[in-house]
């Protein structure tokens, strides 16, 4: 026994401001039934003494500890770049500013 009809699917389009062809109609609502059917038949296996979870394994933070260091000097940091001019990165002009 179906669940959703064509005529709930149809008026949930024209909420939506859907526009969906006859065929388009009865597809969706077979494929909207099973997810239902599918629905109901979880919600008869979930008992009460099972707990609701959103992970099948418990998470972990793997991430080290924020501890604050000695931040690298102005020399180290442009020591890597290609080019520098006055302490800063120097790179290619690209909006034609002057």
């Amino acid at each position: 026994m179906s669940t959703i009809s064509r005529d709930e699917v149809a008026r949930v389009a024209g909420l939506a401001r859907i526009d969906l062809r006859p065929d388009e109609v009865d597809r969706l609502a077979g494929e909207l039934d099973v997810i239902v059917e599918s629905i109901a038949r979880v919600s008869q296996v979930a008992t009460a003494d099972v707990p609701a979870t959103s992970h099948p394994l418990p998470l972990t933070n793997v991430f080290r500890d924020d501890v604050p260091q000695q931040p690298l000097s102005q020399q180290d940091v442009l020591a890597s770049a290609p080019e520098q001019e006055d302490g800063r990165f120097l790179v290619p002009q690209i909006l034609g500013e002057e």
